[in-house]
C-alpha cells in the first residue's frame, strides 16, 4: 500500500557525486547499552550524526532536540561511554567540543531475546518520526495560509507491503535497501547541492504473526 501511485517521469540528470566512504559499522549488543538508548534525545543525536556524518556541538544538537546544552552534553557523554559517538576535531571556536558518529552505520542487535530492549528504542524512533510528520504538516499549513506555494504529494511517501520471505531473502532485501540508500549519500556532507531538501526516511521489516502463510493444498492432510 502506498500513499501515491508511481507515474512515469522524465529522465533526471545526474546528481552530485555520492560519497565513497569506508564502512565502519557500530553494533550495540549489550542490553545495558540498548536500554541506555531508550531516550528520545539520544536517538535524535544518533540519527543526526550517523545520517549526516557531520560533527555537531552540544549547543547545535540541543537546539534541534529542545534540550539545554548542559543536558545535551550529559547525553553525549553517555553515548560516548558506549562507543556510539566520539569527540571530533574542533573548528573555529575551540571552547566548545564537537562530536561525531563513531562509525558510518549503526545497528542494534540484542540477539532476539524475550522482552528485547530494542523494542523500547523502536517505539521512540516511531515517536521521533511522528514528530517530523507533525512538524512538516504544521509548516505546510502555515505556508498555505500565507498563500505560499506548498510541496506536491510526491514530497511525502508512505508505503506498506506484506511479503513472504525466507531468512536469506530477508537478509538480501535489507542489504539491497541500505545499498540503495547509500547511493544517495553526498560525497561531501558539508556541500549540499542547490535545490536539495533534507528528507527523513525510515525502513522497517518485522514478522507479521497475525497471519500465517497459507497451507499448500497440494500437500494433502498430514
Amino acid at each position: 500500500m502506498s500513499t501515491e501511485t508511481p507515474t512515469a517521469e522524465p529522465p533526471v540528470s545526474p546528481g552530485p557525486k555520492r560519497r565513497q566512504r569506508p564502512e565502519k559499522k557500530v553494533e550495540i549488543t549489550d542490553p545495558k547499552a540498548i536500554r541506555a538508548l531508550a531516550h528520545a534525545a539520544r536517538l535524535e543525536v544518533i540519527s543526526e550524526l550517523y545520517s549526516t556524518q557531520v560533527s555537531r556541538t552540544a549547543t547545535e544538537l540541543a537546539a534541534q532536540t529542545g534540550l539545554t546544552p548542559s543536558a545535551m552534553s550529559y547525553h553525549l557523554r553517555a553515548l560516548q561511554k558506549w562507543g556510539i559517538v566520539v569527540p571530533a576535531a574542533t573548528a573555529g571556536d575551540a571552547r566548545e567540543r564537537r562530536w561525531k558518529a563513531a562509525g558510518t552505520d549503526f545497528t542494534i542487535n540484542s540477539g532476539g531475546g524475550v522482552a528485547s530492549p530494542e523494542f523500547a528504542v523502536l517505539d521512540l524512533e516511531l515517536d521521533a518520526y511522528r514528530r517530523r510528520v507533525n512538524a512538516y504538516a504544521k509548516t505546510r499549513d502555515e505556508r498555505r495560509e500565507r498563500g505560499e506555494a506548498v510541496d506536491g504529494p510526491s514530497s511525502v511517501v508512505l508505503a506498506s507491503n506484506l511479503l513472504y520471505l525466507t531468512p536469506d531473502q530477508r537478509t538480501e532485501l535489507n542489504n539491497r535497501i541500505f545499498e540503495l540508500l547509500r547511493d544517495y549519500e553526498l560525497e561531501d556532507p558539508d556541500q549540499v547541492p542547490e535545490g536539495a531538501e533534507r528528507m527523513a526516511t525510515m525502513w522497517s521489516m518485522i514478522p507479521d504473526d497475525r497471519g500465517k502463510a497459507p497451507a499448500n493444498p497440494a500437500a494433502g492432510p498430514a
